[in-house]
């Protein structure tokens, strides 16, 4: 299987630096797959390399339609291929992706032949919990409609309510409009976006925000895709709140929890990623390891696996560091049972009285 990028980690940036870094090569990325804020308001990250605009009327001749044509010269099926490569698991959310470009390209062509059109409704709904991929597919999603044409920069900006939110009256909606203005030609993702909308405090300014944010799905469905993320339930609740909100949204899509032999293999792929070997013990301390984990709060699915990985090459370090010998390669490279035996999910009285944590 063909290793994962992986953003956060190997590389000398800053979150925010690889994911740019990662999404103007072109390259998977990894740190999105599993959670996190990849892009924040104050940097706009390009996704993908420039494209110049397809000429679609160069796929219409003589009456008909060269689909592949469109596909190829915009390069959407690369896109397409790193999410099935770069993503374990999640068959229906990728489906529901091809779906999506599908529809896109054969809206275009109907337009070039003259066939009644709309440009359909992209504003969509990522509901899972934490570090299941929700924001590397909306980094995908970008680079599509930035392909396609239907956006004109493919940037991502991703916020939480206190980047939409002001502190006083007035404050809200200039500060809502002006991410939605850098955000326009791209993709805004709203992460937990339920928390806009408090019904336990009267004087709360999340609905300021969401009067905004109704406009803007509106008069700039154009140039502007909105992305709202957050758990399953509560995104519900906030929709049957927020009728017009949900109106609004034409893609629902449910990424569901990895499994354990899913979780396992991702951390293959990071592991693989970093140039790092486990040993056959260490392999079964982490098979372990993630059994015990995802019974604990606050599992966060790959987001915690890269944790536990993270700490596991930190206590490599520190075991090899002690060392009076010389190292050789497969010192430098081997993560043993020790490193991740080390970890407090394997203490007793995490067992009993579990709290939660990557430690």
């Amino acid at each position: 299987m063909s290793p994962r990028g992986l953003d956060t980690t190997g590389r000398p940036l800053d979150p925010e630096a690889r994911a740019a870094a990662a999404r103007d090569r072109g390259s998977p990325s990894f740190a999105d797959d599993f959670g996190g804020t990849v892009v924040r308001p104050a940097k706009d990250a390009r996704a993908g390399s420039a494209v110049e605009s397809i000429d679609f009327s160069a796929a219409v001749s003589n009456g008909t339609a060269d689909v592949q044509a469109v596909v190829s010269e915009s390069r959407v099926h690369e896109v397409l291929e790193e999410l099935e490569r770069d993503l374990v698991g999640l068959d229906s959310v990728k489906q529901h992706i091809r779906e999506i470009a599908a529809l896109l390209v054969i809206d275009r062509l109907r337009g070039e032949m003259g066939l009644a059109t709309e440009r359909p409704t992209l504003h969509m709904s990522f509901t899972g919990s934490p570090g299941t991929g929700k924001t590397t597919v909306a980094l995908r999603m970008a680079r599509i409609l930035h392909r396609l044409g239907y956006i004109e920069r493919g940037h991502l900006i991703s916020v939480t309510r206190d980047d939409l939110v002001g502190q006083y009256v007035g404050h809200t909606a200039p500060k809502t409009k002006d991410l939605v203005k850098r955000a326009l030609g791209g993709v805004l993702f709203i992460d937990e976006a339920y928390y806009l909308h408090r019904t336990d405090n009267e004087r709360d300014y999340g609905p300021e925000a969401i009067e905004v944010l109704l406009q803007v799905m509106e008069s700039e469905r154009h140039n502007l895709v909105i992305v709202m993320a957050g758990y399953g339930d509560r995104m519900e609740e906030f929709f049957r709140a927020n009728p017009g909100m949900g109106s609004r949204i034409a893609h629902h899509i449910d990424f569901p929890a990895y499994s354990l032999d899913e979780l396992l293999q991702i951390a293959d792929l990071m592991v693989e990623r970093q140039a790092y070997e486990l040993s056959p013990d260490a392999r079964a301390a982490l098979r372990e390891y993630v059994a015990r984990r995802t019974r604990q709060p606050r599992f966060a699915n790959g987001r915690s696996i890269r944790n536990a990985i993270d700490r596991a090459r930190l206590r490599q370090a520190s075991r090899l560091f002690d060392s009076e010998r010389k190292l050789d390669r497969r010192d430098l490279v081997t993560i043993e049972a020790a490193d991740i035996l080390m970890s407090s999910v394997f203490d007793e009285q995490a067992e009993a009285v579990p709290s939660g944590g990557d430690n």
